[in-house]
């Protein structure tokens, strides 16, 4: 049976890795170290009860998130959502490692509007091996941020303090967005190859049929060929394209309906159930919304 830790809160962590105890029990900054990066975490996987958001400088190590095994490396961060199995392998000791890692826990932002909009933050649901690489101005913007976290907690704690703490937590969130769009920017080239890519695998489904067998086409299915998460997917595409991986992947279906309905003396629910809908009314809404027209009127007015 695979051994898992849990650990739900940030004492936990503190007691775990030998820090002090915690000023604040839903908050902590913690520094990256030699000895926090040469910790025997043994056979283990672990399960954290809160988000996490590390910058790691002077390092390089391999961490096993979700399903993937990502190697790390320099100035790159790493985001993760409350409730991931994380299983960090022992690797040669290190020497000069620094940056930090923030700790907080869903109840410290549960009533405040970032609550509200954290699952907005598609970075959480990325895999590791889609990190965001950072700058110097970059990594010294961020560490900035994380410094005033750190000490509005570490000073007496008033009535301001948690809405204080919260709202660089909001900055510092919004920056990593920013500075993933810079990102997917910068690496345009290969991004259109990946959209090039995105393209084939659609086509490849449709040209296959395998759509009688695996159903519908699926953003998780094309990125999975593409070796990254749907989020991440999604997101690219947005930058690149403009348009989301669903919209993509629904306006390419409807070309192929069209071709169907044209060329075949299938019934509308026929080509519905061959494209993998479990019900030809949910084919038929989809349609009328790309198209304007029912999938009858469309065929009979061509």
């Amino acid at each position: 049976m695979k051994n898992i830790i849990n650990i739900e809160t940030i004492s936990q962590v503190h007691d775990f890795l030998q820090f002090p105890k915690p000023k604040h029990p839903l908050v902590s900054v913690l520094p990256i170290t030699d000895k926090m990066t040469n910790y025997d975490y043994g056979d283990h996987s672990y399960v954290f009860s809160f988000y996490q958001i590390s910058l790691k400088l002077g390092i390089s190590g391999s961490l096993n998130y979700g399903r993937n095994s990502y190697d790390f490396q320099e100035g790159t961060m790493v985001f993760m959502k409350p409730n991931q199995t994380i299983k960090i392998e022992n690797r040669p000791e290190y020497k000069g490692s620094s940056g930090w890692t923030l700790l907080f826990h869903p109840d410290l932002i549960h009533k405040s509007e970032l609550g509200k909009i954290i699952k907005d933050y598609s970075f959480f649901n990325y895999e590791t091996n889609e990190a965001l690489h950072l700058s110097d101005e970059e990594k010294s913007s961020l560490t900035d941020l994380v410094k005033k976290i750190e000490k509005e907690y570490n000073q007496n704690i008033d009535k301001h303090s948690q809405e204080l703490i919260i709202t660089n937590i909001d900055l510092l969130l919004k920056y990593c967005k920013r500075y993933y769009d810079r990102q997917f920017f910068t690496r345009t080239n290969l991004n259109k190859d990946l959209v090039t890519k995105f393209q084939e695998i659609m086509s490849e489904y449709f040209d296959s049929e395998k759509y009688k067998d695996l159903g519908v086409l699926t953003v998780s299915y094309c990125a999975n060929k593409l070796n990254m998460s749907a989020n991440y997917l999604g997101d690219l595409l947005k930058n690149e394209t403009g348009i989301s991986a669903k919209e993509h992947i629904n306006s390419f279906l409807i070309d192929q309906a069209k071709t169907k309905m044209l060329t075949t003396s299938k019934s509308i629910s026929e080509i519905a159930y061959d494209f993998g809908f479990e019900y030809p009314q949910s084919f038929n809404k989809l349609f009328k919304s790309k198209t304007g027209l029912t999938p009858t009127q469309y065929r009979s007015s061509n």
